[in-house]
């Protein structure tokens, strides 16, 4: 399996099992301080270009902002052609007539390096114009390697927890053969694990535990595939097949529940609050609010 094909489809379906984990990435990059409960809308992700359909690893709206993050696991000179490939398309999808001429809104971008520290913290794009005007378009870079564990933990950056194992792939062979080596890498994923649990549970996540460690086993396996006995010894201090917790069974039943018996009185009104929302920031179509909720466009213009 090809890197990004692996390490894409982890970020991926983090961001579609766990939103609320991306809040605290977004505060970080961005300088943000957006409440871990405000509203995410999972955009459309796929986009037609000159060149063809490109598809981007996340697109979503928090607030009246859309926030577009790519991960990156290998170094590409030509990165920030590609993200402004990825910006402009999505710009150009919701450009708008405003005052007698069209306004295009790029969105908050910023791309997630797996591996390496880097030498800088924004990708940086020229643009010179006919008439010798200069545009500059700049992103941030982030380096997952940058961060420590305990970093990790006190920012509550969980969705970059996956890929923190990948900073020892180089020492693949020296773990498999050096049992103290080894036994300090375990001794370090045991106390992820441990301090995984508990963060989540402070903050009422804990059903997310059993996805995030079967996301933290998927990258290991990978990373280690040929090396079998650190593969082992990670599945073993992580959980092994990560079975559930009776704790976490009661609360996904719990809530289960609780969204039946709330659906009828309790979808509208989000889902309402939702066109209401991305409606008023004048940024799109009635066809972009249906694809972000599922609604029909005569329910869509029934919403007041």
């Amino acid at each position: 399996m090809a890197d990004n094909t692996i390490f894409d489809d982890v970020f991926r379906t983090m961001l579609e099992k766990m939103p609320e984990l991306v809040i605290p990435l977004i505060n970080e990059v961005f300088g943000k301080n957006y409440p871990a409960d405000i509203p995410i809308v999972q955009m459309r992700n796929e986009h037609q270009t000159q060149s063809g359909e490109i598809i981007t690893d996340s697109r979503l709206l928090i607030a009246d902002k859309i926030y577009h993050i790519e991960c990156q696991s290998t170094s590409d000179s030509k990165m920030v052609l590609r993200m402004i490939e990825y910006d402009f398309a999505i710009g150009l999808e919701d450009a708008k007539m405003e005052n007698g001429i069209y306004r295009m809104y790029f969105p908050h971008s910023c791309v997630i390096y797996l591996r390496g520290k880097g030498r800088k913290d924004n990708l940086t794009l020229e643009i010179i114009m006919p008439d010798g005007q200069t545009l500059k378009y700049s992103l941030p870079a982030v380096y997952v390697e940058k961060y420590t564990r305990d970093t990790i933990f006190q920012k509550k950056l969980f969705l970059l927890l996956p890929y923190y194992i990948m900073r020892y792939e180089k020492q693949k062979e020296i773990l498999d053969q050096d049992e103290e080596k080894l036994k300090i890498l375990l001794d370090e994923y045991a106390d992820i694990q441990r301090k995984l649990h508990e963060s989540l549970q402070n903050q009422d996540m804990e059903e997310y535990y059993t996805d995030m460690v079967s996301f933290i086993t998927k990258v290991s396996d990978y990373i280690f595939r040929d090396s079998e006995k650190t593969k082992k010894g990670l599945e073993k201090t992580m959980g092994g097949e990560v079975l559930e917790l009776e704790s976490e069974k009661l609360i996904r039943k719990g809530r289960q529940q609780g969204i039946q018996q709330g659906m009828q009185q309790g979808i509208q009104t989000n889902t309402a609050e939702t066109v209401i929302r991305m409606r008023n920031t004048g940024k799109f179509t009635e066809e972009d609010i249906s694809l972000a909720t599922g609604l029909g466009l005569e329910a869509i213009r029934k919403i007041k």
